[in-house]
């Protein structure tokens, strides 16, 4: 292209320059031709420059719009090129487009028929969600109800172990491993009533005392109710608590009246009166209503009686005194009770009189069966004592059993403790004396007669005094108790089942306790004891033959327990 441009711009500048340089002109003379000649030359010459110089311009204006045209015109052809490639692309893409529409289709097509389904189906979970949303309101209700039901209730209860070891002078040793499991659920029936129960292991006939001996090849344990009762404790009054039932100790009192694990059975009705100013806290007022023999042929056996109580408070000392008054009404059932009553593992036929009781049989009891004592009867009804009876009694003409004192008790108790700056070493004192008014003013000897030479044996005394506590974990306590409890100063069918014996005697007890974990505690107890006097009847010297002769001083009876207990 560049060849055949410059060929055809060169003649046409040629062409152009020779008709500018060439002129007619007319013959002159020789001198002024030369002259003329000569003018025209240079003018000519100048113009075919500047002629020449245009030239040269219009040929590089051409050769730009040339350059500029070849350039646009490459532009145009690599567009045209991409405008091609893109077309073979938007024809590829609109085939594969073409194609995956109709792939699109068929595919919705299915799709519209799933939707149609799942349209169905999500028809049916909504609607099996919309019943199950309803049942699990019902059951959050139902769950709700029961929470709020459960959270009106609460579980208490324990389990010990126990390794328990006898030694006496003169008595063959003795060790057995005992258990005891307790458990109770307390409950508010509503705002004002508090309702419970508990169960507990041990002999049925045997109220004072909840463990079970590991014996008796394996077998199962006896498990026994142990409580149950209804307190009335009205929110508008809250002085006022009104309990019936069998329930746990609602009065202050000790072992030697009641044994810790019995729970009496009756009524009780207290008043209790918080005062916030002065060195008295509380003042109580509670009436005792027991009944402990119901008779379906002559006149029903029960206590009544009341405690006045007050809690004092003065600087690190705290003391609550109290005084209890209980008098027991017909309490000769307890020498007449059943084989049911006394856990009898064998039956017979008493007679009366002289005449000798006679056997008949083995009974499926288990418990300690009738009391010994100066006349008793050897098979029930007989007298019901778990650890004995060694109150004074008497046989009538007919061959009855009868106490021989009336029991009346006047109970002074004050329970002391004084805050010593460690706040898990309290000092505890607890001091006692109980008489009994009802009790005759001369006792009996070992053959049921009167002895003058001594007085009223109703009194008891004593003591109990400890440091430390027992409430969190790594606390423990120490303490030392003595007391001295004479023959008729309470009924001995109630008293405390692992001293010595439960009247009539001097004791002494030893104790540590350490709380190993929060609801853990391990524990031991050393009881050292003797009967008091042995010139008495029914003293558990003689009865158990410990002593020869009426009038000895008896061995010291020594039992030692080791405990492991957890709470829950």
């Amino acid at each position: 292209m560049k060849f055949l441009i410059r060929w055809c711009l060169v003649p046409l500048a040629a062409s152009t320059l020779l008709a500018q340089t060439s002129a007619p002109s007319k013959p002159t003379p020789k001198k002024k031709t030369v002259a003329a000649k000569s003018v025209v030359t240079t003018q000519d010459v100048q113009a075919l420059r500047e002629a020449l110089a245009a030239q040269q311009r219009q040929i590089q204006d051409l050769r730009d719009e040339m350059r500029s045209r070849e350039s646009a015109l490459t532009q145009a052809q690599s567009q045209a090129q991409q405008a091609q490639a893109q077309l073979q692309a938007a024809q590829s893409a609109a085939s594969d487009a073409q194609q995956k529409a109709a792939a699109a289709e068929a595919t919705a097509d299915a799709q519209a028929q799933t939707v149609g389904k799942l349209n169905l189906d999500l028809a049916d979970v909504k609607t099996s969600l919309t019943n199950n949303a309803n049942t699990v309101q019902e059951e959050q209700k139902r769950t709700s109800a029961l929470e709020a039901l459960a959270g009106r209730f609460r579980f208490s209860g324990d389990v010990r172990l126990r390794g328990d070891s006898i030694f006496q002078q003169g008595v063959q040793d003795r060790n057995r491993a005992r258990v005891r499991v307790r458990f109770g659920l307390d409950g508010a029936l509503n705002e004002d009533f508090v309702a419970g129960f508990a169960l507990a292991t041990g002999s049925l006939g045997d109220p004072t005392s909840t463990n079970e001996t590991l014996t008796g090849a394996f077998d199962r344990k006896t498990i026994g109710l142990d409580r149950g009762f209804i307190t009335y404790n009205p929110v508008a009054h809250r002085w006022l608590s009104l309990t019936g039932g069998k329930f746990a100790y609602t009065w202050q009192r000790t072992s030697v009246t009641f044994d810790p694990d019995l729970n009496p059975e009756g009524f009780n009705e207290k008043l209790s009166f918080d005062v916030h100013d002065g060195p008295v806290r509380n003042v109580t007022l509670q009436g005792i209503e027991l009944l402990y023999n119901e008779s379906s042929g002559g006149q029903d056996s029960y206590a009544l009686g009341m405690q006045f109580s007050t809690k004092l408070e003065a600087g690190p000392w705290t003391a609550t005194p109290s005084f209890l008054s209980l008098k027991w009404n017909r309490p000769d059932a307890l020498l007449s009770e059943s084989a049911f009553t006394v856990g009898a593992t064998t039956t017979g036929i008493n007679a009366t009189g002289t005449t000798p009781a006679t056997p008949s049989g083995n009974a499926p009891g288990e418990g300690q069966g009738c009391a010994k004592g100066n006349g008793f009867p050897a098979y029930a009804p007989c007298v019901f004592a778990p650890n004995g009876m060694t109150n004074a009694t008497f046989v009538d003409a007919k061959g009855v059993v009868h106490f021989y004192s009336g029991f009346n008790y006047a109970d002074f108790i004050v329970n002391n403790q004084i805050k010593t700056g460690i706040s898990r070493l309290p000092v505890n004192l607890l001091v006692e004396f109980l008489d009994n008014l009802d009790a005759e003013d001369h006792p009996l000897n070992t053959k049921g007669k009167v002895l003058d030479n001594l007085g009223s044996q109703n009194k008891e005394y004593g003591f109990d005094f400890s440091f430390g506590q027992v409430k969190i974990k790594k606390d423990i306590q120490f303490g030392y108790a003595w007391y001295r409890e004479e023959q008729d100063a309470a009924i001995a069918s109630f008293v405390e089942s692992d001293q010595r014996a439960p009247t009539n005697i001097i004791e002494n007890r030893v104790y540590a306790l350490w709380k190993l974990r929060s609801n853990t505690v391990a524990g031991f107890t050393w009881w050292h004891g003797r009967t008091l006097d042995t010139n008495l009847e029914n003293n558990a010297a003689t009865i158990n033959k410990t002593i020869t002769t009426a009038g000895q001083t008896e061995p010291y009876y020594n039992r030692f327990f080791f405990d492991l207990i957890y709470s829950f």
